[in-house]
């Protein structure tokens, strides 16, 4: 388990060190201001970047090795995952036959027509 911890560290400050590398040109004043990156800037930033990089994936294996290790030795306990549960589906209508279906719009119809009535005899007392 220590060794684990001694690997989380040492890469924790190798991504600490592949940052310094890429900030440290213009941190200490080696790149001119509002000029091209010279060749030492690239290479110190894209070096730096690489290292932190990786670094920063062993942090996250080193991490996920001592998560394994307290759950293996049972200090940590893994709850388990919830699965959304599917909503049941809506029950199915039987299908209604065409006489129940005009029964049902009937009085919709007929309040339509008296609408539209009523109102074709509003416009045209709007237009007297």
């Amino acid at each position: 388990m220590i060794r684990k911890f001694v690997g989380a560290v040492a890469a924790s400050l190798a991504a600490l060190a592949g940052l310094w590398l890429m900030i440290a040109p213009f941190a200490l004043g080696t790149q001119p201001e509002n000029a091209d990156w010279t060749d030492p800037t690239r290479i110190e930033f894209f070096t730096g970047l690489g290292v932190a990089v990786v670094g920063l994936a062993g942090v996250i294996c080193f991490a996920l090795a001592i998560h394994e290790e307290l759950v293996a030795r049972g200090l940590v306990v893994v709850r388990p995952r919830r699965v959304e549960a599917e909503p049941e589906p809506a029950p199915v209508a039987p299908p209604a036959s065409s006489a129940d279906l005009a029964a049902l719009l009937a009085p919709l119809v007929e309040a339509l027509r008296k609408d539209l009535s009523n109102n074709g005899e509003h416009r045209l007392e709007k237009i007297r």
